[in-house]
C-alpha cells in the first residue's frame, strides 16, 4: 500500500529554504557588517544619526513588502489557478508601480528634506549629522524597491538562486564601497549612504539578467491604466496584512526614538540602534523561513491540501523557535560581543548598552512566533487576522507599555515593553484559535487554524519514478474507488499520466498523487519535479506520448508550472 511520504514537499521546501535563507543571511549579515564598519570608522555616535532615519527605512520596507511580496503571493495563486494572463499582469503592475513610487519618494524626500528631518529627529543637536546621511540615503529608494520586488517574483517563478546572488553582489559591494568612501575618501556618513546606493545599482543590474533567462515564465504585458490602478489596489490589499508589520514598526520606532531621546539621550539611541541591528541576525532565519513557507502554503492551501500546509508550518515553526531561542540565550549571556563589534568603549555608556541588549533579547522568541504567524495568515488569505496581529504586536502593545513603563521605570521600562508586547500577542492568537475552533465546530483547529481533509474522500500517495509503481498505484486507486462507476477511468487516467511523466524524464525522485472523491466528480492532482510537461498539449515529438488517451478519458485537464513543479489537475465526472 502506497502512502504519502512528503519527500517531494520536503525537497521543495529545502530547495526554496536554503537559497532564501542564504539570500536573507547575506543581506542581513552585510547590513550588520555595514553598521559595524560605519560604527568603527566614524564612531559609535554615528549610530545615533542613523537611528532617527529608521522610521523612513521601515516605511519604504512597507511599500515594497506590500506590493512585492503581496503581488508574488497573488501571482502564485493565479498560477495555481492556471491563469497565466493574470499572473503576468500582476507581475507587470507590481514592478512598474514600485519603480514609480520609489522615484516619487526620492523626489519628494529631497524637496522636503528639512521638515522631514525635523520630524524624525527632534534634537537640534543631532540634526546636522542626520542630514549628512539622509541627503544621500533618499536616492537609494528606487533601486531598493526594484531589487527587492523582483526578488520575490523570481523566487515564486522557481529561480531561487538568482535573488541570492544579486543581493550578495549588492551587499558585498556596499561593504567594499563603505571602506573606500569612508576609510579612503573620508566622506563620513554621506559616504556610508553613497556606498549603499552603489551596491544596490550593481545588484539591480545583476538581478535584471532574469529578463534574459529562458526558464522564466513571468513576462511584462501591456496593461490599461484603469486595469493598472485596479490591480495595484488588489495587490496592496492582499499584501498589506503581511507588510503592515513595517507600518506599525515605523510608528513604534518613531515614538520609542522620541521616548529614548527624552529619558536616556544620545547613547540611548546608540543602544536602541544596536538592539535593532542585533535583529538582523534573527531575521536571517525568520525572513528566510517565512518567505519560503508563504508561497508554498498559499498554493497548497488553495488546492485544499491541508496536510501539506500542516507539514510546512510545523517545519517552519521548529526552525524559527530554535534559532530565536539560541540567539536570545547567547545575547543574554554574552552581550559584550555586540559592544566589541560596535566599538562602544566609553565607561559611562557601556552600562546603558549592556542593559538594553540583555532585556531586549528576551523578546526574540515572541518576535519569531508572531512574525511567522503574520506571514502564514496572509498566505491562507486571513488578511484581517494578520492585520490585527500586526497592529497589536507591531504598535499598540509596545507603544502603550513603553509609555507606561518608561514613566514608571525609565529606560528599563522601554526595553521590557518589547517582550510584554510579544507575550500578549501570542496569548491573543491562542484565544482567537480556540474561539474559531468553537465557532466553526472544529472546521478550523490548532494554533495555526488549519482545516482538515476528509480521509474517507481524499487519498494521498507518493511514488518513485518507476513504471511498475505507477501501474500498481493505479490498481490500488481503483480498489479504493470500488463501487464508483468511474473507478476504472480514474485508474487509467492516473496510469497514463504517471507513465508519461516517468518516460519523458531521466530521473524523477518522487511524484505526489492526490485523489479527491467529491461525489459529482473525482479530482486527480499530480505534482512532479520533472521537465515541463503539459498534458493538455499533445506532442508528437515525444516518443512515449500516449497522452491522447488521457485527453479522451478526462472531462477536464488543467496544467501549470508552479513553485518549479509540474502541477496537473484532472477531473473525471462520476458516472450514474
Amino acid at each position: 500500500m502506497y502512502e504519502r511520504n512528503y519527500k517531494l514537499l520536503g525537497a521543495k521546501f529545502k530547495e526554496f529554504f536554503f537559497p532564501t535563507l542564504f539570500t536573507s543571511m547575506t543581506g542581513n549579515i552585510c547590513l550588520l557588517v555595514d553598521s559595524v564598519i560605519v560604527s568603527n570608522l566614524i564612531g559609535a555616535v554615528a549610530l545615533s544619526a542613523i537611528q532617527p532615519i529608521e522610521p523612513l527605512g521601515t516605511f519604504v520596507n512597507l511599500i515594497y513588502w506590500m506590493i512585492g511580496l503581496g503581488g508574488s503571493v497573488m501571482c502564485s495563486v493565479a498560477k495555481a489557478e492556471f491563469d497565466s494572463e493574470k499572473s503576468n499582469r500582476i507581475f507587470t503592475v507590481s514592478i512598474v508601480s514600485l519603480l514609480l513610487i520609489g522615484i516619487l519618494f526620492s523626489v519628494l524626500g529631497t524637496l522636503f528634506s528639512g521638515p522631514i528631518i525635523a520630524i524624525l529627529c527632534p534634537s537640534a543637536q543631532i540634526q546636522p549629522i542626520v542630514f549628512q546621511y539622509y541627503s544621500v540615503y533618499i536616492f537609494e529608494i528606487p533601486f531598493l524597491c526594484f531589487i527587492m520586488c523582483l526578488s520575490y517574483f523570481i523566487r515564486a517563478d522557481g529561480l531561487a538562486n538568482l535573488p541570492f546572488r544579486a543581493l550578495l553582489v549588492a551587499n558585498v559591494a556596499n561593504i567594499i564601497f563603505d571602506i573606500i568612501f569612508i576609510g579612503v575618501f573620508g566622506w563620513g556618513l554621506s559616504g556610508a549612504a553613497g556606498a549603499t546606493i552603489a551596491g544596490y545599482i550593481l545588484g539591480c543590474v545583476y538581478m535584471a539578467t532574469y529578463f534574459f533567462n529562458p526558464q522564466r515564465t513571468l513576462k511584462f504585458v501591456s496593461v490599461k491604466i484603469k486595469t493598472f490602478m485596479a490591480t495595484t489596489a488588489d495587490i496592496c490589499k492582499s499584501g498589506f496584512s503581511g507588510a503592515s508589520t513595517q507600518l506599525y514598526f515605523t510608528i513604534k520606532i518613531f515614538i520609542i526614538n522620541t521616548l529614548i531621546t527624552l529619558y536616556v539621550g544620545q547613547y540611548g539611541l546608540v543602544a536602541f540602534n544596536i538592539c535593532c541591528n542585533s535583529l538582523f541576525i534573527l531575521y536571517m532565519f525568520l525572513i528566510g523561513t517565512a518567505q519560503t513557507m508563504s508561497p508554498i502554503v498559499s498554493v497548497y492551501y488553495q488546492e485544499e491540501d491541508y496536510k501539506s500546509v500542516e507539514y510546512i508550518t510545523n517545519k517552519s515553526l521548529k526552525i524559527v523557535l530554535a534559532s530565536s531561542l539560541i540567539l536570545s540565550v547567547f545575547f543574554i549571556v554574552c552581550p559584550q560581543s555586540l559592544l566589541m563589534l560596535y566599538h562602544v568603549n566609553s565607561p559611562s555608556d557601556i552600562p546603558i548598552v549592556l542593559n538594553a541588549i540583555r532585556i531586549f533579547s528576551l523578546s526574540y522568541v515572541g518576535i519569531a512566533v508572531t512574525f511567522l504567524y503574520t506571514f502564514y495568515a496572509q498566505a491562507i488569505q486571513k488578511d484581517k487576522l494578520s492585520n490585527i496581529i500586526s497592529i497589536l504586536e507591531g504598535c499598540v502593545f509596545p507603544v502603550i507599555f513603553a509609555f507606561l513603563l518608561s514613566f514608571l521605570m525609565g529606560a528599563d521600562g522601554i526595553w521590557i515593553s518589547f517582550t510584554i508586547a510579544e507575550v500578549l500577542t501570542i496569548l491573543y492568537i491562542f484565544a482567537y484559535s480556540r474561539h474559531l475552533n468553537k465557532k466553526t465546530n472544529g472546521e478550523y483547529s490548532g494554533f495555526f487554524i488549519n482545516k482538515h481533509n476528509d480521509d474517507k474522500k481524499v487519498f494521498a500517495y507518493t511514488i518513485e519514478g518507476d513504471v511498475n509503481q505507477a501501474v500498481e498505484l493505479s490498481r490500488q486507486v481503483q480498489e479504493y474507488l470500488a463501487g464508483n462507476k468511474s473507478a476504472t477511468l480514474v485508474s487509467l487516467a492516473i496510469e497514463e499520466m504517471l507513465v508519461n511523466i516517468i518516460n519523458i524524464n531521466e530521473n524523477v525522485d518522487a511524484i505526489d498523487v492526490i485523489v479527491k472523491n467529491n461525489g459529482e466528480n473525482i479530482l486527480i492532482s499530480i505534482k512532479d519535479t520533472g521537465v515541463d510537461f503539459n498534458p493538455v498539449v499533445e506532442n508528437d515529438a515525444l516518443e512515449f506520448d500516449n497522452i491522447s488517451v488521457l485527453n479522451r478519458i478526462a472531462d477536464k485537464i488543467e496544467y501549470s508550472r508552479v513553485l518549479g513543479l509540474n502541477s496537473t489537475v484532472i477531473t473525471v465526472n462520476s458516472k450514474n
